[in-house]
């Protein structure tokens, strides 16, 4: 498995106001995700029938900012959320949320490098 980018997550304080930006100015297809979860699936390339991309290319998520401070995350494509927190902290980074479930599709996790730069993990349900 390549460790690559497989997702991002933009957090916005006007979510209407950043699905316009981002449509506007890169064609990108933002739309609500169904059911109660705020949270707007971003397609920068197509996807087929499962929600894999159709070509190569990174889609992602927007959803309403909680903090202040919260950034936008990058997510890599690991064989397994556990394995990977383990080698983290044993290389030094650290472990900020612990594996969860993403209901139909897979697990991830919030890690951190060792000089604080955060980045999640993600394991695909397939």
């Amino acid at each position: 498995m390549d460790h690559t980018l497989v997702h991002f997550e933009i957090p916005a304080k006007d979510v209407e106001k950043l699905r316009t930006f981002y449509t506007k100015v890169f064609g990108w297809k933002i739309e609500k995700f169904p059911g109660p979860m705020e949270y707007w699936g971003i397609e920068t390339v197509p996807v087929d029938k499962s929600g894999a991309p159709v070509r190569r290319g990174v889609n992602g998520g927007l959803y309403k900012k909680e903090k202040p401070d919260q950034v936008p995350l990058t997510y890599v494509g690991v064989e397994s959320v556990d394995e990977y927190t383990k080698k983290i902290e044993s290389s030094g980074g650290k472990v900020l949320m612990r594996k969860e479930e993403v209901p139909g599709m897979g697990w991830f996790s919030i890690v951190q490098d060792p000089e604080g730069n955060l980045f999640g993990l993600y394991q695909s349900g397939s």
